[in-house]
């Protein structure tokens, strides 16, 4: 890696593994601003269930790419990286340091490796596979992607929507398997010096327990609320939408029309969670990350994180 690129120190690690928290005490010692990996966190009047910082941690240390776009718009990877160097470039001119915090891997895959060819969204195609999906269910359309393309059905969970949808989509749009198109990615130059610490749970029940506690939070903080002034504040809102996906959302937004009673709508909302945390702990482990650390067993996480980070940018 070029010693000329711009340097970032990059956080990353699955949901409720504590990256806030940490990123919040290095902004104690250093002059950090923060740059969220969060593909959530842009949505406006999306709090309590993206988890996002609260008003006096936002005013604590700059943040980035966060409330940047209504629940009505999209975000993807694309344009992720065009922002992320953008704001790495003027951190640096202020004489501060880039701190990349968060856990939507595919944003980070794309920074570091480059984008692909893959076809943009088709809203007719979407809604074509939401009726289908509505009609006769998600196991209809995982047998459908397992005929299409077996090699990415090989690798997603049978209930695993929105990517079973994705995958279909681009099938449709393209005529080709995206398994066969992930591989003609484009080529890239690298374009920023990435110091990537990774928080990774080895005690997965753990997690399991912060993600439940830290979901009962959200409840106490008034999700079903949020959702409910979202549908009144955007009356085009619909589940098909990037944002109501989101773990949370879409389950409260069933809730909210009748589709589950309470007690399955929690349920299915930390279940949904564990999934996430998942995906994104597979997506690290093929990562080649520069350190990795179990959050919930090291020793002095905060002066060791310092003091790499010290190190880094010095």
């Amino acid at each position: 890696m070029s010693s000329s690129l711009p340097k970032v120190f990059a956080l990353l690690g699955p949901t409720a593994s504590g990256k806030t928290s940490l990123a919040l005490a290095l902004a104690e010692r250093f002059p950090v601003e923060i740059i969220s990996l969060d593909s959530a966190l842009v949505y406006q009047d999306m709090d309590i269930g993206t988890a996002k910082p609260n008003t006096e941690e936002l005013a604590a240390v700059p943040h980035h790419l966060i409330n940047i776009i209504s629940p009505l718009q999209s975000y993807n990877a694309a344009q992720f990286v065009t922002d992320c160097v953008r704001l790495v470039n003027s951190i640096h001119a202020r004489g501060r340091w880039p701190l990349l915090v968060g856990g939507t891997m595919m944003y980070f895959h794309a920074l570091t490796q480059g984008l692909n060819n893959l076809p943009g969204a088709n809203l007719e195609i979407r809604t074509k596979l939401n009726q289908l999906k509505a009609q006769y269910g998600i196991t209809h359309l995982f047998t459908l992607l397992q005929q299409l393309d077996p090699i990415t059905a090989a690798r997603l969970p049978a209930g695993d929507s929105q990517r079973i949808e994705r995958a279909l989509e681009i099938y449709f749009l393209s005529g080709k398997p995206m398994s066969s198109q992930l591989n003609a990615q484009q080529s890239t130059q690298p374009q920023l010096n990435i110091f990537s610490l990774a928080l990774l749970p080895e005690n997965r029940a753990q997690l399991h327990k912060q993600i439940a506690q830290r979901f009962e939070t959200m409840l106490n903080l008034g999700l079903i609320d949020e959702v409910v002034a979202l549908r009144q504040k955007y009356p085009t809102l619909n589940p098909h939408l990037p944002s109501i996906r989101c773990v949370g959302y879409r389950q409260a937004w069933d809730y909210l029309s009748g589709q589950t009673d309470y007690a399955d709508f929690v349920e299915r909302s930390i279940i949904a969670t564990r999934q996430l945390a998942k995906r994104q702990l597979t997506w690290l482990r093929k990562l080649n990350l520069n350190l990795t650390v179990d959050p919930f067993t090291a020793q002095h996480l905060v002066q060791q994180t310092q003091t790499i980070m010290s190190q880094f940018f010095s």
